[in-house]
């Protein structure tokens, strides 16, 4: 794409981030009602389906920039996408929560709290990951990687488990959040699809084509948008890590505020940090494709990158935990402290980058 203009390429930009955002919609319908049918739990319809999902963005770049051997845009998207993401809660709590309250007093769970500390565990182990020899490998597989995917399998298993009930009051859920149980939507959007008379065929086309698009819509978006944004100055870190992981988030933004306008807070941010668990075994897809570790080949970015994902992950846990009430400029406290976090992590980004 090099050789196109730049209003050109602004355009595919563009248009690509509009079929990601339709696209992630009819997934999150789709994925729901599937998941319905198929009698999945909440945590395993969230963690595993909706996960992949919403994450065939990254999916994508990941593969075209593996296969390319451009291995820093890969690990900047997953990393940066993991820190804007946990971002996209804010604008959950700020257009997406009816009745009038934080989204984090609504959606309080210990399940949520646990699915928070696996984003955090996944991540500690990333840190790890990038401290070990490049030489460390076998078979086309690093023990970093594999070891994110398996203790994503475990996380799973368990937050499945804690999905059946918790040895606590009100099975871990705290009083006066939603009303309605988690994971209601989703049997909602099955009874409207039955109403509808879209049965499961169609719904399964319907989830290929929009997987589909997103694919090539990804791989289209981080071409596009590198050339662009590099012609302006703006290098692959700074890049990968804001505008394209912030263009690859629409489809969790479509899907979150779905949820909320349901009333299924809890989902919402279930979403938003299974996604986050999910990415980083997308390491584990790239050092296969690439032939060699990735983690290792990890730049100082990176790993701030990282750090600034476990903090904010860790700022919405505490909300879970503490539920504020009060809201400014509609939203908790935990999100305006998410959003300026993140705002000045990105300028401490922007010097090291350069």
């Amino acid at each position: 794409m090099g050789s196109f203009t730049s209003p050109v390429l602004l355009v595919l930009f563009v248009a690509s981030a509009a079929v990601i955002w339709y696209a992630g919609i009819k997934l999150s319908d789709t994925t729901d009602v599937l998941a319905e049918r198929l009698h999945m739990g909440s945590a395993l319809g969230g963690l595993v389906l909706l996960a992949i999902a919403t994450n065939l963005p990254e999916i994508a770049i990941t593969v075209s920039a593996a296969l390319a051997g451009q291995l820093d845009i890969a690990v900047g998207n997953i990393l940066g996408g993991i820190a804007i993401q946990t971002v996209v809660l804010a604008i959950l709590d700020a257009a997406g929560v009816r009745p009038r309250a934080p989204l984090t007093r609504l959606a309080a769970s210990l399940q949520l709290v646990l699915e928070g500390a696996l984003v955090v565990v996944i991540l500690a182990v990333v840190v790890m990951g990038t401290q070990l020899s490049p030489d460390l490998h076998a078979a086309r597989l690093a023990p970093a990687s594999v070891a994110i995917a398996v203790l994503w399998v475990i996380g799973l298993v368990l937050l499945n488990r804690a999905g059946r009930g918790l040895p606590w009051r009100e099975g871990g859920d705290a009083p006066d959040s939603q009303p309605e149980p988690r994971g209601h939507s989703r049997g909602k959007k099955e009874k409207a699809a039955t109403d509808r008379g879209v049965g499961s065929r169609r719904a399964v086309l319907v989830f290929a084509a929009a997987a589909l698009a997103t694919l090539v819509a990804g791989v289209v978006i981080e071409r596009s948008g590198e050339q662009l944004f590099a012609r302006q100055g703006l290098s692959g870190v700074l890049f990968g890590a804001t505008v394209l992981a912030a263009a690859t988030s629409l489809p969790e933004v479509s899907t979150g505020l779905t949820s909320t306008r349901l009333g299924d807070y809890q989902l919402a941010v279930s979403d938003i940090f299974g996604g986050n668990a999910f990415l980083p075994v997308l390491f584990l897809l790239a050092t296969l494709i690439s032939g060699k570790p990735v983690l290792p080949a990890a730049h100082d970015t990176d790993i701030y990158l990282t750090a600034l994902g476990i903090i904010l992950t860790v700022i919405y846990m505490t909300g879970l935990v503490f539920r504020p009430r009060r809201q400014y400029a509609r939203m908790g406290i935990d999100s305006i402290t998410a959003v300026v976090v993140y705002l000045v992590g990105i300028a401490g980004l922007a010097t090291i980058a350069t």
